[in-house]
Parts: structure tokens; C-alpha cells; sequence
């Protein structure tokens, strides 16, 4: 059964423990057959990248771990003409050094742009899981070891029950059947404040009902008249807003291609009856 690693997005803090720690492991210690030294620059094998979403104030940051995804049908063995590339029983994809001969075909044919190239070496390079540590007793990989928030596990796939449910992965459509399942990447927001022009003051508790087609979600202001819809799909939505004093207001047309941050949005006084 194949090893897996699994990702939760929403417990990763951004403090690239487990990023240096592949480099550590690895850049200046020759781990042949596994792999040779991986450069102190220019590489990292399991790489975080910081996603930044909406614009000021409306601002939200993740951070997604990257790494070689061990598929179970993995196109870079199918590119490589050396055979240099192979799957273990285990699951985990390696390039042995001493066959590559730098074609660098495997890493146009990735679809995840995790294979690197070492100049100085003229092979192709990538994460290995830390084989070499599992094959002498470890049992896992420096970077998920590092992790202080549990944000990396990784084991047997068939003992992962628990971890993997609600789990996605990358570039699925692929059809290389990827061992690094993802949890809760976030989706779209749409967000603003809400304000009285008159009085010069946010406005606490209005009610926000959005809808696209046939599906809703609601909302109410917070203390600092925002409001928040988080994990939205792309969409063209609606926003009707509603407050006890106000005058109800509609906002139509809002394309949720990416984040929106509708800004400040003044609501009209209700004239006494």
C-alpha cells in the first residue's frame, strides 16, 4: 500500500519549519542511491507558497506546503528514456542520480513543476519523502517531523482513514492520482463594511444575504460593520442588506472570479413614517 502525505491547509501557520528542514536534510549530504546533494540555492524539494487573497483592508494569507506528489501514475517515469525514474513498493517516486543523464524531460512532462535541475550535477532533483531515513528505522520524513502544528502526516495510505476525509488533490484532472491530499484550501470571499454616511458610523448587526442561482448564504455585520463570506465558489452573486433604521439595499452583478473586497458601503437613512 502506498504511502501518503496529507496537508491541512487551515492549521499551516506560514513558518517554514518544514521547508528548511528538507533543506537541511538535504542540501550538502550525498544520500546515494537515493540522491545526491541538493544545492544550498536555487531549490526545495517541499516548498511553501503564501497565497494572498482580497485587497486592503479585506485581506486574507494561506500558505500551501508543495512537494513532489508520489503519484500512483506518474508522468515523468513515462518521460524519462534512461529509466532513471521508478516507483518503490511503498508508493514513493525517486530518480536514481547515477542513471540520470540530464535530459530534464521529466520535468517538462510534471505537471506540478516539483522536478528540479542541478547545473552543477546536470541531473534532475526532487523530494525523495526522506526514503533514505525510512529505509534505516525512521518513520517519517524530516518535514512533516518538523511540523509544530500537524499540519504535514503522513503514513500508510490504508491507516489514513481519519485524515484523508474531506481531503482534495492537485491538478486531479491529470489523472496521475496524486499521493499529497490538501485539506481545506480555502475558497473565495466576498467582504465590506458597512456605514452610516450621516451619523459617520460603522453599522453592527445588518443582516447580508448573498445568493448565486439557487444557493444562499447569510451573514451579520461585526463589531466593526464587516461582514465576511468565506469559501465561496466563482460565481456572479447577489448581496441584499438589511438593517433595522436603513433602507434595504441591493448590490447585483458581483463577479466572484477572484476575492472581492466591496469596500466601504454606505447605507441610506430610513425616513420616518
Amino acid at each position: 500500500m502506498s504511502k501518503v502525505f496529507t496537508i491541512d491547509v487551515a492549521r499551516c501557520s506560514g513558518c517554514y519549519n518544514c521547508q528548511i528542514a528538507c533543506k537541511d536534510e538535504h542540501a550538502g549530504n550525498d544520500w546515494t542511491p537515493y540522491a545526491k546533494p541538493q544545492p544550498l540555492v536555487g531549490q526545495f524539494w517541499l516548498k511553501v507558497k503564501e497565497t494572498v487573497h482580497g485587497t486592503i483592508p479585506k485581506v486574507k494569507i494561506h500558505y500551501t506546503p508543495k512537494l513532489c506528489n508520489h503519484c500512483e501514475k506518474p508522468s515523468c517515469i513515462g518521460a524519462c528514456g534512461n529509466g532513471a525514474i521508478y516507483k518503490r513498493e511503498d508508493g514513493l517516486v525517486l530518480i536514481d542520480p547515477e542513471k540520470c543523464k540530464g535530459c530534464k524531460k521529466c520535468a517538462s512532462a510534471c505537471p506540478y513543476e516539483v522536478i528540479y535541475f542541478n547545473d552543477d550535477l546536470n541531473i534532475s532533483q526532487k523530494c525523495t519523502g526522506c526514503a533514505h531515513l525510512l529505509d534505516n528505522g525512521k518513520s517519517i520524513p524530516r518535514c512533516v517531523e518538523a511540523c509544530p502544528t500537524g499540519a504535514l502526516r503522513f503514513g500508510e495510505k490504508n491507516e489514513m482513514a481519519e485524515q484523508l476525509t474531506g481531503t482534495v488533490v492537485l491538478s486531479p484532472e491529470t489523472g496521475l492520482l496524486p499521493n499529497v491530499y490538501y485539506k481545506n484550501i480555502p475558497g473565495l470571499f466576498i467582504a465590506g463594511t458597512l456605514y452610516d454616511p450621516i451619523e459617520e458610523e460603522i453599522i453592527e448587526g445588518a443582516a447580508c444575504h448573498l445568493s448565486c442561482g439557487p444557493r444562499v448564504w447569510d451573514t451579520v455585520t461585526d463589531d466593526f460593520g464587516d461582514f465576511w463570506f468565506k469559501d465561496l465558489p466563482a460565481g456572479k452573486y447577489e448581496l441584499a442588506i438589511k438593517a433595522p433604521g436603513f433602507a434595504l439595499k441591493h448590490i447585483s452583478g458581483i463577479d466572484a472570479g477572484s476575492d472581492v473586497n466591496l469596500g466601504d458601503i454606505p447605507l441610506d437613512q430610513q425616513p420616518p413614517l
